[in-house]
């Protein structure tokens, strides 16, 4: 199959793209590295295109030129915290952009389309482990901006046939070989953790230790990113459509990730508590039945040791991230 993957130089891309062409697949990357690397892009790429998905000029083009049968759209702003502070910056790219994405598929009869979605779409959950069936109610920007996403594909499966796989992911980490995390500015706990041990930072912040849960500290639900790509890859061949949560079904709490990640790189990793951030719960633990029974996934790397291990592994051979 020819892929066209959106945001292909970014961390999930990148590493999905490499798992796309290690099952023999077609690729071409479109990316405007806003965010991602010219660096994660596997060299093996058919071709890498330098664009915008705000240019729709741009990206009708790369679908004419390339004529993908499929796309894994992974191009958007991430960051929970600016979400809230410029909420039209995330509308804006992850929204209207995303449509010019989707006419220019329309335009070129592509007919299946994988997006990279999240569980920030459920909001405050009440239902642990969470299922599909949970209702969607953001309570931040990003959040929404994605289920608006999921929405606008359901409308375009109806009226355009563009059948759609939204996968709601929790929380993404670990590494390939070839590539890792690299955000600038990093948010995520994994690598900030590793940055610690790095000497990069002084100390690790932990939000709360107050909360429901047996240590006190929140307790998260963590996905390999090369279970993910193994997901985006079979959502695409599916008949299936709709959104599918991807999660290891566990959950380990931030004490015991800080453990996992002095053991696993041999550093004292210095940490303080710090005060609860407004809407953070307790518990988020995904309910992937659906995905695993419909999709035929199946997650191999979801030992939280091998998850750090993976992590620290590519940050050691790449310290200062893709700049190295």
């Amino acid at each position: 199959m020819k892929i066209l993957v959106a945001g292909g130089a970014g961390y999930i891309g990148s590493c999905t793209v490499e798992y796309l062409l290690d099952h023999g697949h077609e690729v071409v990357v479109f990316d405007s590295l806003v965010k991602g690397h010219r660096e994660a892009v596997d060299p093996r790429v058919a071709r890498f295109i330098h664009g915008d998905l705000a240019d729709r000029a741009a990206i009708l083009r790369a679908m004419q030129e390339t004529k993908p049968e499929g796309i894994i759209h992974f191009a958007a702003f991430i960051e929970v915290g600016e979400s809230m502070k410029d909420p039209g910056k995330y509308f804006g790219n992850n929204d209207s952009c995303g449509l010019n994405l989707l006419d220019a598929a329309v335009a070129c009869g592509v007919r299946k389309l994988v997006f990279s979605s999240t569980a920030a779409t459920y909001g405050m959950p009440k239902t642990i482990p969470i299922p599909e069936t949970e209702p969607t109610v953001p309570i931040n920007a990003y959040g929404e901006s994605k289920l608006i996403f999921e929405k606008i594909l359901r409308w375009y499966q109806e009226i355009h046939g563009l059948n759609y796989v939204a996968l709601r992911y929790f929380n993404a980490c670990g590494a390939t070989a070839k590539f890792g995390e690299n955000h600038n500015p990093e948010s995520h706990i994994i690598p900030i953790m590793l940055q610690v041990a790095q000497g990069k930072r002084d100390r690790l912040q932990i939000y709360g230790n107050d909360y429901e849960t047996p240590d006190g500290t929140c307790i998260r639900d963590y996905i390999h990113v090369l279970d993910l790509a193994q997901a985006h890859l079979q959502a695409l061949e599916s008949s299936h459509t709709g959104a599918f949560n991807l999660g290891s079904g566990k959950g380990f709490s931030v004490k015991q990730l800080l453990e996992t990640a002095r053991e696993v790189t041999g550093h004292a990793i210095p940490a303080d508590f710090a005060p609860r951030r407004p809407g953070d719960p307790p518990f988020l633990i995904s309910d992937s039945t659906a995905a695993r029974t419909k999709l035929g996934w199946k997650p191999a790397h979801d030992d939280l040791r091998e998850i750090i291990r993976n992590a620290w592994d590519w940050r050691q051979r790449h310290p200062a991230g893709y700049a190295s």
